[in-house]
């Protein structure tokens, strides 16, 4: 679309394609976060859940380096939660994408709900035998939700996924604010005897769930299994409960701007300019905030998670929102690139990746594998993620010359339509 063209949208037209193409901006951008979401994932492979939320809890002898902090608190800034909300809004939209493509079989929702049903099972397959952080099982319980709002149109999915994450983050706010008021009266030292004794029951709880999952983690690979299954089976579950009211709503949004035209380059320059920069100089000024207070604070075990979870939502949309303004708008030059290509296919293969990059990252650090965990610091750790980067990079692409698609979509898709679907690639025509 030139970059003359007016501000107003046209969300009446169908934004879909024929059923048998692919919108090559949504891969790129699926490639561009399933490479950016290692960069959060790999401080859980290297660690534990708790050792994700600050660098101050390390196993080891030494405390964090300068530069160990540096890190995490780019990360922090520059990455974590933002590709989160890039997966859940491309998420949304692509199953708008699916149910276009379903419906000219004329079986959408039966067909949807039988593929979040596998995602389901491949989730707790994933929590089970590798990695503690899926989130795949999340994806398909929110999908369910989000496939019985999906023929709304954009402005009631917008609406209704903005209401929902702002109503849940506000709520999840007051409810933390008791921690962060801790954090202050023991940074202030006017902290209580009460409040004291309060904050070393939380630490000898942390310090408690951290011997317990490094324990598990240096388990042979039956055993760590076998532990979770006897420990925590229900653990994905409670993942959905506590996290959807994020990821339900960035699905929402996701659909609402497929519908809009937004991933299909549908939208004016001048609007994804203008929503870009809003949206990123918002967010940028909320998580630069967070920065420096979690900085001057020490990254607090105690209110970190909070600060995560809750406190950054505002700047996780925000950004989410601008980088894929960004993405789009830089799709159509990217995609000329060899580097382009090489993410676009890195993001046809979103699913095989990041299961693949969980059975890496595992055997790099978990005792069935090298049992490197708890010895790495946020530093030393981005030498892993370029090494996942380079791995993803590397395959996509070639496995796609000759396949249709990756070797777990494959099994993904034909577990959906019950029968095994066509694998190779049919041979170019001269």
């Amino acid at each position: 679309m030139p970059a003359g063209a007016g501000l107003k949208l046209n969300t009446n037209a169908s934004p879909d394609p024929r059923p048998d193409q692919r919108i090559a901006t949504l891969d790129l951008v699926r490639g561009v976060a399933v490479l950016g979401i290692l960069a959060v994932n790999i401080a859980g492979f290297a660690g534990t859940i708790d050792m994700t939320d600050t660098p101050m809890l390390s196993t080891g002898a030494h405390p964090p380096s300068l530069a160990d902090l540096v890190v995490f608190a780019g990360v922090f800034a520059l990455v974590e939660g933002k590709m989160r909300a890039l997966f859940s809004m491309l998420f949304g939209a692509s199953m708008l994408l699916f149910l276009g493509r379903a419906e000219a079989g004329g079986r959408a929702a039966l067909m949807q709900l039988r593929r979040l049903g596998w995602l389901a099972c491949f989730g707790y397959l994933h929590y089970l035998l590798l990695w503690w952080g899926d989130i795949l099982f999340l994806y398909a319980c929110c999908g369910c939700l989000a496939l019985a709002l999906s023929r709304l149109p954009a402005w009631g999915l917008a609406g209704i996924g903005l209401g929902l994450f702002t109503l849940w983050h506000v709520c999840c706010m007051i409810t933390s604010l008791p921690d962060l008021v801790l954090v202050e009266h023991l940074r202030a030292g006017t902290a209580s005897a009460e409040q004291v004794s309060a904050a070393a029951a939380q630490l000898a709880d942390i310090h408690a769930r951290i011997t317990h999952a490094m324990a598990q983690a240096q388990m042979s690979f039956a055993a760590a299994a076998r532990d979770k299954w006897l420990t925590a089976p229900g653990w994905p579950l409670l993942v959905t409960l506590f996290t959807m009211g994020e990821t339900l709503p960035l699905m929402l949004i996701g659909m609402a701007l497929y519908k809009s035209g937004f991933w299909q380059g549908r939208w004016s320059a001048k609007l994804m300019w203008r929503a870009m920069l809003a949206a990123g100089a918002l967010g940028a000024a909320w998580v630069l905030g967070l920065t420096i207070w979690a900085w001057s604070r020490h990254f607090p075990a105690l209110a970190m998670s909070e600060v995560m979870a809750y406190w950054a939502g505002p700047e996780h949309l925000a950004l989410g929102f601008a980088y894929a303004a960004a993405l789009v708008l830089a799709a159509p030059h990217v995609l000329r690139t060899r580097l382009g290509r090489r993410l676009e296919a890195a993001g046809r293969m979103a699913f095989s990746n990041y299961l693949g990059t969980s059975l890496l990252m595992t055997g790099l650090f978990y005792g069935w594998g090298l049992g490197l965990i708890g010895r790495v610091g946020p530093a030393a750790q981005m030498g892993f993620v370029a090494l996942g980067w380079a791995v993803m990079l590397a395959w996509s692409k070639p496995w796609l010359a000759r396949y249709r698609q990756g070797p777990l979509e494959w099994v993904w898709r034909s577990l959906t339509a019950g029968r095994l679907c066509p694998m190779r690639q049919l041979p170019q025509t001269p």
